[in-house]
Parts: structure tokens; sequence; C-alpha cells
């Protein structure tokens, strides 16, 4: 793989820097996503929540450059050793015989959180590894502008309209070549992620406050209407406190003042700033601290909340709403309601292994040029000129041979690139490009992945798309992909492993 030449003033390195020896220049860098379950199992919640409203509001991720760049000319291929393979992985079963082109099983989408929060997706496949759980995909899907990875990554095989058919992964390591992670070396455009085992939410139980408290995954608490006797009762099992039972006076017109003789407590709900501002103590209008309740929705019932509750997105990016409480002293015939808090926790189920569910691609490099090779992405952004073909709902394909070209990206030289005739526009960034695909078996040989978009003839619509060149490099990186272990993020139960 050829390094890009970055003037000095802009890479802000010295000169000694870069005339250290090349052999000492690593080949490819690694970087954590979501290592530990807990984060795993929140960045995939983060997508499954409200049945996938967040997969669905999501919008293509594409390079932001100002101009299509257009290919300049032919180049050798810039093969740096003897041509290897791994091979591909499938599943039980194969596909009947058909004129049409069978969509393979391990491609999807990945989603994330760009800098500016936005959710966006790219495309991308699952692929061979030992530990069966390697994702391929463009090296910007994942780095932003080549140095920090994006946040909530998962990678969702089969997607179709907010439906994750085998699960949602979350990454846990990603790999891809030190250029790329340093330099923002498109040559390296390209990244493997180790995910997680998958998992799709499946049911939901009821547990008791010290469960709720102690549950790390998702979890809502919600209030419901109860009788006095069943308050009594509740209080009575509580010992006297009342950590799920609580009242609520239904009007304020039985206040009385803290010398009345038959009076009790009861509850107003108000707004946090007006709970900030009231006193404490036991006087009419105080502080009730110990009734604050916390209630985790969905991003639906947080968006179309108006109050009083104070709505916040936690650290995990939870939706919540907490309730707050002033207590006043009321007649002891004032009409109260009581209500007992229910905590449910919702559990996952266990998908197993990406590669055991999907399969994998087989991964190629140093191949000669000049092969057929198949791309499949999910398109979606408009052509320069404005027009729309592709939806990025459902996965488009292209065929031909393959070619190599050098051409000029603004201030960035790529200086190889596998070129494809194609008008796939972006949204398919990270499609994987397969060698060698049976259409039977729905599997190939990975040798690019979608990284450029061109108009070659300046009529203002892509003709062609480009991929960095898989050399001994990418066979270095993905070696390294090979060997990184991952785990269950759900237990067998469906709770959340790590607790």
């Amino acid at each position: 793989m050829k390094r890009l030449l970055v003037p000095l003033a802009v890479a802000g390195l010295s000169a000694a820097a870069l005339a250290a020896p090349a052999t000492a220049t690593p080949t490819w860098a690694s970087d954590p996503l979501s290592p530990k379950p807990a984060d795993a199992y929140s960045a995939a919640y983060f997508w499954l929540d409200a049945n996938g409203a967040a997969l669905k509001k999501a919008t293509e991720f594409r390079v932001d450059a100002k101009d299509v760049p257009k290919l300049v000319r032919p180049s050798t291929t810039s093969a740096d050793g003897k041509p290897g393979m791994a091979a591909p992985t499938g599943t039980t079963g194969a596909a009947a015989k058909t004129k049409n082109v069978n969509l393979p099983k391990t491609i999807g989408k990945v989603f994330f959180l760009d800098r500016g929060g936005d959710y966006r997706w790219c495309s991308a496949t699952s692929i061979q590894s030992r530990n069966r759980n390697l994702v391929a995909t463009a090296g910007h899907c994942v780095y932003e502008q080549g140095k920090d990875v994006f946040s909530k990554w998962v990678f969702v095989p089969g997607y179709y309209q907010g439906k994750a058919p085998f699960g949602v992964y979350a990454g846990a390591y990603a790999f891809t070549a030190y250029d790329l992670d340093v330099y923002d070396d498109y040559d390296g455009d390209f990244a493997f992620v180790a995910v997680h085992n998958g998992f799709s939410l499946a049911a939901e139980k009821t547990v008791t406050k010290a469960e709720y408290d102690k549950w790390a995954g998702d979890k809502w608490a919600k209030d419901e209407p109860i009788d006095a006797a069943t308050y009594t009762k509740c209080v009575d099992l509580h010992g006297g406190e009342t950590p799920d039972c609580w009242a609520k006076l239904s009007t304020l017109t039985d206040v009385v003042g803290p010398s009345y003789p038959n009076k009790k407590r009861a509850f107003k709900e108000v707004a946090k700033e007006d709970f900030d501002k009231a006193p404490t103590g036991e006087a009419n209008g105080a502080q009730e601290p110990t009734k604050t309740v916390v209630d985790y929705v969905t991003q639906s019932e947080y968006t179309a909340y108006k109050g009083p509750g104070y709505r916040k997105i936690d650290a995990r990016g939870n939706f919540t709403i907490t309730h707050y409480f002033v207590g006043y002293w009321v007649k002891e015939t004032a009409k109260t309601d009581y209500f007992r808090t229910v905590f449910t926790v919702g559990l996952a189920k266990d998908a197993g292994r990406l590669g055991d569910v999907v399969g994998g691609q087989g991964v190629a490099w140093n191949q000669p040029m000049g092969q057929k090779v198949t791309v499949f992405g999910y398109p979606s952004a408009p052509h320069p000129d404005g027009d729309r073909p592709f939806t990025g709902l459902t996965p488009k394909v292209c065929s031909g041979k393959s070619g190599t070209k050098t051409y000029q990206v603004n201030m960035f030289k790529v200086e190889t690139h596998q070129v494809l005739k194609c008008s796939m526009t972006g949204g398919s960034d990270g499609a994987p490009w397969l060698l060698r695909y049976d259409n039977n078996k729905r599997t190939g040989y990975l040798n690019g992945v979608t990284s450029l978009f061109h108009d070659q003839d300046g009529n203002d619509r892509i003709d062609f798309i480009s991929s960095a060149y898989f050399d001994g490099e990418v066979a270095d990186v993905y070696n390294k992909a090979n060997y990184a272990a991952t785990k269950s993020v759900v237990g067998p139960n469906g709770e959340l492993i790590g607790q």
C-alpha cells in the first residue's frame, strides 16, 4: 500500500519524524468501540428501542467532498507479495438457482452516531474469521476523519426498514490501516470490526426495587393506581417504608396548617425548577426527595411528554423522565390517589456469533486486476445533479471487471484505488466487493469495500465507485483482527452479563 505524502504544515510533523525508517512504521491500528458487555448492550439497545425508531431515523453517511473526484490515469496493480485467500464460511442451506442475483445473508448496515450526534449508517458485510465475529466496511464508516471511532457502533445484517431479523451486533474493537488512522490516507480506507454476539429484545419481567436498581440494561418504572387497602398492605409489607408505594393529593382544597389535629401528608408533582426552589422540612410546599421517581421511557414517549417531569437522556443513551414532588398537610378526610410503582426490566435473547448466524465472506489480497467483482450496497444519497434514484431501504448490486486508477480527491491524493463502473451513490460506502461470487452459495471473496464515488464524464451523475486495493498490508490488518476475541452480551435468562 502506497503511503500518502502529506505536507509538513498539514501533518504537523517534523522532518525528523518523517525520516524514520519505513520498516519502523506499523501497518495496522486498533481502537476499542464497546468492549464491555454493559456498553455493548447500551449501544445495541439505543438502536432497538421503540421498535427500532433510531434505526429508521438514521440517514446515510458519506465523505464530505466539495467536488466529486475524476479518475486521472490507469496505473499498475500494487500487489506487494503473493496472492492469498481465506475461504468463506456459510450457514446451513443453499439458495435455489435463479436468473437473478441472490443477496447474501452476510450483508447489512452499520449504524453509529457521527461527531454532530446525527444518526448515520453505511453498508457492510460479515467476513470469515476464526472467532466468527468480523465485519468489513469502509474505514471512514468507523473512524471520524481517521481519528476517533464513532460511538454506538453496531452491525445489523439483513437490515430492512427498522427490522433486525438476525439481531444487532455491537462493535467491540476496530482494526484499520495505520495510514488511515494517523494520516487519513484513503489508500487504506477499510476497517475490520470484531463484534460481540448479537441479541434481540425478547421479553420483559417485573422485578423488585432492589433488582431494578442493580439492572444495568433496559429498565423502566411505571406508576399504576391502587386502592387505599392495597396501599396500606404495601406499606406494611415494607415495614412502614414505601419504596414501591406512594400517594398524592387529588386536589389542594383541603390543605391545612401543620398544627391541624386530624391531618395527613399528601403530595403534588411539580417541575424540577419549582422543586429546587421549594423549602426543605415538613412545611406545606416543602420538598419530598424520598418520593422522587425516575421513569425509563421510549423515545416516542420521551418526545411526546409535556411535563411537569424533567426529561433527560442519561449517559447510556436512555430516555428518562424524573418526577419531583412537594408535600402538603391535608385533612384526614381529603381524597388521595394511591399508586404502586411497578419496576420492569427488559430481557434480551442471545443470537450467537455473527458468522454462525449469517456466515462470512472469504477474504482475498494481492489479486490480479481485471477480474469480475460483485458489489452489494445500500445506496441512498442523490447524484450531484440532485436526482435520487435510490432509497437505501433495500440493497442493490453492481458487477463488472475491476481496474486500477490514480486520481485527485480535493487535497488528498489517493495513489491507487481499484475502480468499477457503477452508479451506486452514498450510503453504499463500505459495500463489499466480492470476487468469484457464487450465486447459489451466496458467497465470494472480499477484495475491496466501496470508498469513494466518481463522476467521470462530467454530467453530474455518479458513474464509477472505487475501493482501496487489497494488498499484503490489508492482509496484515485482517490477520490482527482475525484473532480478536469477543463475548456474549446477555445470558441464557436474558440478563445482561457482568451485572
